[in-house]
């Protein structure tokens, strides 16, 4: 099966290409429901996604898949039945219902419950030409160029590595409130990293974009271009860089991507699975002091073209802006429908999996802490020695306790209220909910990440965004290989 030709209703691509009905849909969710099974519902995938690479300016990798399938789940009480099927035909989809309800505990099937295809929620992402529809060849020259101009930046940038992957899905979610939902989401991702060498050192340096837009953000002004000069000037960077130096230090956190450390490290812990369970260290703190006075933090699934966002959740639910923490008060946890319906807690449209393989649980969507009033400049003239951590490459994070340890890719120290001399090897070593209590500036220049981020939980990864401002955290553990 090919992408059709313009983005089509999901609807006609998932079901009637099946040769299935809304009738079908309805005696389908009537055979999970039944017995101790409360809630049911279908979730069906249509999925095209390709990736090209180029390293030694030559093309070193190029893929297409397509998949499909289908995922049938019955829920009673806080025990969940699932089972999916690649087979999307009504005698495959009818077993994995018997599957789905005997899992879940079920009793005898009850009779068809009556669905309707629901209006759109919202339009976040109006792309006209799916982003897999773009000639290989288009892909293949904006890669060169790509190459062409971060090798153009300095000599000793010696090898680049450059890749573009896209993705087009097509979902629909009925469920057994009666609703028929679909959604249709463009995927595109631009990455580069260079390689700089200078005698025996040699360092890397990335860069990176993406979004829920049209595949030509990366040509508009040369968007291109920019992401292949940043990554160049980081990996030169880095040749410079002194071994960073250990010790407790006030840290200053840079805007946008360095708020993947407020992901990781506190807004896992915020998700309601975990908070139901007892096992997040924010379980029970609603209403509570759970940071400084000048933080607030929000995930919004609605910011229109964000690699984050979604039109509904992949259970139907539209997504929505969340306020988790505000003033340093935690307001809530991030919401699927499971964990809303055993809590009594309103539904966030949280409900997110990586395929029709998994069942949703409760995910981050575009993860932020909002902007304060302090002049970045100010931030750092306010810090006699620490650290300006821009970008961050790997870490390690403990979910339910938030201690974390994050790599920083790019870093400076700071002297005497001045930012001075770049360093590698940096670590930020911590415990996410006590970070929040550390927090003693938050700047005025939010900004959120360039579309490049992924989140795995339980074995299941999903886009996501993250942004920050500038913000300064007192007394943090920084690992080096130096000491002052």
């Amino acid at each position: 099966m090919q992408p059709p030709e313009s983005p089509a209703q999901p609807h006609d691509l998932l079901l009637d290409r099946h040769e299935l009905t809304d009738r079908n849909l309805e005696q389908l969710i009537g055979r999970v429901l039944g017995g101790a099974v409360e809630y049911a519902d279908l979730y069906f995938e249509y999925t095209v996604s390709d990736a090209v690479g180029i390293e030694e300016g030559i093309v070193k990798s190029a893929s297409q898949h397509i998949s499909q399938g289908a995922g049938v789940r019955g829920v009673a009480r806080e025990k969940t039945g699932y089972a999916f099927s690649d087979d999307i035909s009504l005698t495959a989809l009818e077993d994995a219902a018997r599957t789905a309800r005997a899992i879940a505990e079920g009793g005898s099937a009850s009779d068809p419950v009556a669905v309707r295809v629901g209006p759109a929620a919202q339009d976040l992402y109006p792309v006209r030409t799916p982003p897999t529809e773009i000639a290989i060849t288009d892909k293949v020259d904006l890669l060169g160029k790509v190459d062409a101009v971060a090798r153009a930046v300095d000599p000793r940038i010696v090898n680049v590595l450059a890749s573009v992957s896209t993705e087009y899905k097509v979902v629909l979610i009925a469920s057994s409130e009666g609703l028929v939902v679909g959604d249709v989401r463009p995927l595109s991702r631009l990455n580069v990293s260079c390689i700089a060498e200078d005698g025996t050192n040699r360092q890397i340096g990335t860069h990176g974009a993406g979004g829920r837009t049209e595949f030509t953000q990366f040509l508009d002004g040369d968007a291109y271009a920019d992401l292949a000069r940043e990554a160049a000037r980081q990996a030169l960077l880095n040749l410079e860089a002194q071994d960073a130096p250990a010790g407790t230090m006030d840290v200053v956190l840079g805007p946008g991507w360095p708020g993947i450390l407020l992901h990781e490290a506190i807004g896992h812990g915020l998700e309601a699975d975990f908070n139901r369970k007892g096992t997040s260290a924010f379980s029970g703190m609603i209403g509570k002091r759970v940071a400084a006075e000048c933080c607030t933090v929000v995930d919004d699934g609605t910011i229109p073209g964000r690699r984050g966002s979604l039109n509904v959740d992949d259970e139907g639910t539209p997504t929505s802006r969340t306020v988790l923490i505000e003033n340093g008060i935690l307001k809530g946890y991030l919401n699927d429908r499971l964990n809303a319906h055993l809590t009594g807690a309103a539904l966030t449209g949280n409900g997110r999996r990586e395929s029709y393989a998994y069942a949703p649980m409760p995910r981050m969507t575009n993860t932020y802490m909002e902007a304060g009033d302090a002049d970045p400049d100010d931030i750092i003239r306010g810090v006699r020695r620490g650290l300006y951590a821009v970008s961050f490459g790997g870490g390690q994070v403990d979910i339910t306790s938030g201690k974390f340890v994050f790599s920083a890719s790019e870093a400076y120290l700071i002297e005497d209220g001045k930012v001075t001399r770049p360093v590698k090897g940096a670590t930020l070593i911590g415990n996410g909910p006590d970070v929040l209590t550390r927090v003693a500036a938050v700047g005025n220049d939010l900004a959120l990440d360039p579309g490049i981020g992924t989140c795995g939980k339980e074995g299941q990864s999903v886009p996501v965004g993250v942004g920050l401002p500038t913000i300064r955290v007192n007394a943090l553990t920084v690992g080096g290989t130096r000491e002052d």
